[in-house]
């Protein structure tokens, strides 16, 4: 009577041990695929609480209805919009820096690069200067100055417009 629970025990870890087996070999898994995916998770999880941080200044700017001033943050291209020709031209496009707020970007073209392959989901960084809207706000003055004063940019796919 006393080993029962000896022999019951060592039944249900051989069978655990097949079952795992059998799962293993059902679906193969490299190792660098394991890891490959656990690294991107972790990344991911990251860049969105660096981008949280970063964007507590624009958040603020927002709540307190501010405007002309220079800031920096990060998001995610949520729409492609047509250029704006009327003037000087500028490219446009819709970034969400949190659940709640989005900026519309307006990046003079006369004055700067088209952001070129720029996609709806593509990570963004940047400079401008913030203008305050209640839709969000605005972005703009994302390049240099051609008269030396501080200027903008935007960060792209490993690429930088100014």
């Amino acid at each position: 009577m006393k080993h029962y629970p000896l022999i019951a025990m060592f039944c249900l870890l051989a069978a655990c041990q097949q079952t795992s087996q059998q799962t293993a070999s059902n679906q193969p898994q490299s190792t660098v695929e394991v890891k490959s995916q656990a690294q991107t998770l972790n990344l991911q999880s990251l860049s969105s609480g660096l981008a949280a941080q970063d964007n507590a200044a624009l958040k603020q700017a927002f709540a307190q209805k501010q405007s002309h001033i220079w800031l920096e943050g990060s998001g995610v291209v949520k729409k492609l919009l047509p250029d704006d020709n009327k003037g000087a031209r500028h490219q446009r496009f819709l970034v969400s820096i949190s659940a709640g707020q989005t900026l519309l970007f307006a990046h003079n073209i006369d004055l700067a690069p088209r952001v070129a392959g720029l996609n709806v989901g593509d990570q963004v960084q940047f400079k401008g200067e913030y203008i305050y809207n209640p839709k969000g706000g605005i972005m703009h003055w994302t390049h240099h100055d051609p008269q030396g004063r501080q200027g903008g940019w935007i960060k792209v796919n490993g690429q930088t417009y100014e």
